[in-house]
This record gives structure tokens, sequence and C-alpha cells, in this order.
């Protein structure tokens, strides 16, 4: 029997990550938690084609449930119209009590909102990474610009070949 190399083993399959691309420049981030997502069967093939979009998203607390608004996950094409889904639809996301409580701690502060970072797969699971974040200032968003393209020029640098 031949033998897996070492290579093949510490590779996880591939599984789409659909990320908020603007959030972590928008929004300083003070705590992550990953959740579980209440989702349909043409929901989760359409996230599995990568065919979603996080921007304009927020997660919303309602009750004792957390719900995430205003993601787009795509109509999946190969379903019969009976079985589609809607794509703008609030989904439940599944945490612990201990957990939704913490949300709801930040969430009452002042200037504090949950935003969605990231939508994958975890063990066949589908996962969102929701964070308590606060909104950047122009002049943070200035700061983090100028560092973006300090640590790019001093990767460049590095880059270089020396002869």
């Amino acid at each position: 029997m031949a033998k897996k190399s070492a290579k093949q083993d510490d590779q996880a399959p591939r599984t789409p990550r659909i990320g908020n691309r603007r959030a972590h420049f928008d929004y300083h981030i003070i705590e992550k938690v990953e959740a579980g997502m209440e989702l349909t069967g043409t929901e989760v093939k359409s996230l599995r084609s990568s065919s979603a979009s996080l921007d304009g998203a927020y997660a919303m607390l309602r009750g004792d449930q957390v719900f995430l608004c205003g993601a787009n996950i795509a109509v999946y094409p190969q379903a019969v119209g009976q079985l589609q889904h809607d794509p703008l639809r609030d989904r439940r996301l599944l945490l612990h009590k201990r957990q939704i409580e913490q949300l709801k701690v930040h969430v009452a502060q002042k200037g504090h909102t949950l935003i969605p970072l990231a939508i994958y797969f975890k063990d066949g699971w589908a996962k969102c990474e929701i964070a308590a974040a606060t909104g950047k200032r122009d002049f943070d968003k200035r700061e983090s610009i100028q560092k973006r393209e300090h640590d790019r020029d001093m990767q460049r640098v590095k880059g270089r070949k020396q002869y």
C-alpha cells in the first residue's frame, strides 16, 4: 500500500471562506466569537460554491437570539423554484447563552455593534465569525492606510536581492 506524503497529511481540504473585506478597515475589533449558522440546503450549496457576500451585513440581537442580517447568499442555480431561498433573509446564529450575554454587554455600550468577519466551513458545519466592534474615525483610517503602506514597503525591501 502506498504511503501518503507528509505534505498531503498536513493539508486540510480547501473550503471556501467568504470574508468581510471592509470590516478591519472600518472598525476596531474588540472581541471575536465563532457561531454556527442555521441554513437551508440551497444556502449551504451556494456557500460551498463561494457565492455569498458580507458587504453591508451586520448581526443583531433579538431577545435571546442573534441574527445575521444583510448577508447576501445567492440563489442556487440548480434548485427548483420552490426550493429556493430568499438571498437576503435574516439567518439565526447559534451561540451558547453565556456568549449571547457577553455580546449583549458589548452592544449595550454606546458606539458598539456586531459585524460578521467571515463565513466558512469547519468540520462540515457552516460557521460565521462575528465581532463586537466600534467604528473607526477618518484619522484612524488614515493611520491604517499609512501602516499598511509602510508594511508593504518593508516587504518590498526585504524581497530585493543583494548582489
